[in-house]
This record gives structure tokens, C-alpha cells and sequence, in this order.
């Protein structure tokens, strides 16, 4: 959370006469009526990008507005305002929000939701949103293996299964380098296999899951390598696979 943007954010909904009270927020047209973080993100978001700024200065109130509330629909108004073809938002402003989130400790669930179902499920837009969070960095992260760059690593890689196999497997690749981050490409590729658009190839992904050092017997590990060897590549296309798989592995 960066507090110079919540501080912004506060203010703001100040401006638009919401308040943060003890048990959630209050609107002073009905000041009895207590409303959750959620309430407050749905009716109020979008006038962020309605305000008399400049794009970039719009982008940085509305990611503080995201620190603030924790609400998934902030990136929704986010992304919203990304395909206004009059007036798209900088990406050197939005992807380095994306990245900010993903490198700062505590939760940062509504960054790595809105990745995985709006960024990367999305093919017309998930080979440029991976190659910003993740993979034009994956070579420094090796090389500085930084907390902060690890964390981010982890979350991306965990959320990538949408993202075409051809996109992500050098990242994938490059990531085998530093074991720090072999569960999460365990998680990856697993959910690479499970996402309803999930996308691998079963001979590339085995090879790969054979080459990672993880802890005795993560839950999943044979069902995944048997389904894999047996040369599927979705749950969702061969939806008998796994518990196949499943009977076998027990």
C-alpha cells in the first residue's frame, strides 16, 4: 500500500462526501446507511476518471483508490478507462501500478484476480500485460533475486495459466533458473492444465515439471505429470483426464 496515493484517494472520497468510519464507510447524503469497501468501489470508482486531470494523474488517484479499498472493481474502472480509444491511459503509468502492487507485501489478490481474468484470459491483451508484469523483467529477477522482485514473480507466475504456452514458456524457462521459484511454477503450470483457458503443451510441460526441485510429494505432482504423459493439455478438454489420473496416482 502506498500511502502517499491512499492519503489521495481519502481525500478524494472525501470530496465526493464519503467518509471511512469505524465499521466501514458512510455517504453524507445517507449517513445511517453503512456501506462495505465493495459498495463504495461500484458507485464511486468510475468518477475517478472523470476528474479534470491529466490521464497519468487520473491512473495514480485510481490505484490509490485500489490501496485503499482492496476491491477488485477499482482494476475493472481501471481497465474500463484502457479501452476508451479517445483517451487510453499511459501504459508506462499502468503497468508499473500493476508491478508496484505486485512487489509490495501484504494482500494484493485484487491485482492478481484482475490479471488472471480480465489481462491474461483475454488474448488480444495477455501477451503484452505477461511481457509488463513478468516477462521483460524474468532475467533481472534472476540476476537480483530480491524479495520484492520474487514476490512479484510468484504472483504472476501463479496466475498465468490463460497466457498462450508460447508466450510464457521462456519465462517459465528463465524462472527454472532460480529454484526460489519452482513451487510457484509447479502452481503455474498446474493451473495451466486446470484453468478453464488454461494453455500448455503436455511434452514442453512435462519436461519442465520433471526438472523442478520441490518439497516430497507436493499435492498433485503425479496426477499432473499423468496427465501430461498421457498428452493432455486442458481439464476442460478432456474432462475425464484427471480423475483418471486421480485412480491411478492413489
Amino acid at each position: 500500500m502506498e500511502r502517499e496515493a491512499v492519503e489521495a484517494a481519502r481525500r478524494w472520497l472525501v470530496d465526493q462526501g464519503v467518509r471511512q468510519v469505524r465499521d466501514g464507510w458512510v455517504n453524507d447524503e445517507e449517513p445511517d446507511v453503512l456501506l462495505t469497501a465493495n459498495q463504495v468501489a461500484h458507485s464511486w470508482a468510475d468518477g475517478v476518471f472523470a476528474e479534470d486531470l491529466d490521464a497519468a494523474d487520473r491512473l495514480r488517484l485510481a490505484f490509490g483508490l485500489l490501496d485503499l479499498l482492496g476491491e477488485y472493481w477499482v482494476t475493472c474502472e481501471i481497465r474500463f478507462a484502457n479501452e476508451r480509444p479517445e483517451d487510453p491511459l499511459p501504459a508506462d503509468v499502468l503497468w508499473d501500478g500493476y508491478r508496484r502492487r505486485l512487489e509490495a507485501e501484504g494482500d494484493a489478490e485484487a491485482v492478481t484476480y484482475s490479471l488472471w481474468v480480465d489481462w491474461f484470459e483475454d488474448h488480444t491483451t495477455s501477451e503484452r500485460a505477461f511481457a509488463e508484469v513478468l516477462g521483460d523483467d524474468i532475467d533481472r529477477v534472476v540476476a537480483e533475486r530480491s524479495e520484492a522482485l520474487l514476490r512479484r514473480a510468484r504472483r504472476v507466475l501463479e496466475c498465468s495459466g490463460p497466457v498462450r504456452w508460447t508466450v510464457k514458456e521462456p519465462t517459465y524457462r528463465t524462472a527454472m533458473r532460480l529454484p526460489a521459484l519452482h513451487p510457484a511454477l509447479f502452481r503455474a503450470l498446474r493451473a495451466s492444465f486446470h484453468d478453464l483457458y488454461g494453455d500448455l503443451d503436455p511434452a514442453a510441460a512435462l519436461a519442465l515439471l520433471g526438472r523442478l526441485e520441490l518439497p516430497e510429494n507436493p499435492r498433485h505432482l503425479a496426477e499432473l505429470r499423468h496427465v501430461l504423459a498421457a498428452g493432455h493439455k486442458n481439464h476442460y478438454r478432456s474432462p475425464r483426464a484427471w480423475d483418471d489420473a486421480v485412480r491411478s496416482c492413489s
